[in-house]
């Protein structure tokens, strides 16, 4: 089972990392880690290489399938996902409106090897994003050529 790596710094901090910054008013090394940076939810990924293909794992438990957007563009595989969520409740004197956002977007420049006029298998299953890159034979170096200068 893989795990999602996520930016969930606000429940381990209750300040917003600005506030936390300007406290401490201090620009060390201790606040320059990228523990402090802002991120969007971003999925883990495991990348394979078999003989005949690559196969890439996305973690994105809680997207539909229709939530994602895949494209291949001169070797380079973007994935994304957006997933928009409002929910109203109204009673007698009081409304309750809750809503949620969650997005990613990852880019991946694939190497030489993948054969980007092939088709692209995606599925999505339990959570995980599974896209199949065919190889193609790798193109054969001409070998040196020396020349004589007369």
């Amino acid at each position: 089972m893989s795990l999602i790596k996520f930016n969930n710094r606000n429940r381990l901090f209750p300040w917003n990392n600005r506030q936390l910054k300007d406290f401490f008013s201090s620009d060390d090394f201790f606040f320059n880690d990228d523990f402090f940076t802002e991120d969007s939810i971003m999925p883990a990924m495991n990348v394979k290489e078999l003989e005949e293909e690559f196969e890439v794992e996305f973690a994105a438990p809680g997207f539909k399938k229709s939530d994602f957007e895949v494209t291949l563009d001169d070797h380079i595989l973007n994935v994304s996902a957006k997933k928009e969520m409002e929910k109203k409740e109204e009673e007698d004197e009081f409304m309750r409106r809750e809503f949620s956002y969650n997005a990613f977007k990852r880019s991946l420049r694939l190497p030489e090897t993948v054969d980007n006029t092939a088709d692209i298998k995606a599925r999505y299953k339990d959570g995980i994003l599974k896209l199949n890159l065919l190889k193609k034979e790798p193109t054969k170096e001409t070998p040196k050529k020396v020349i004589e200068v007369i």
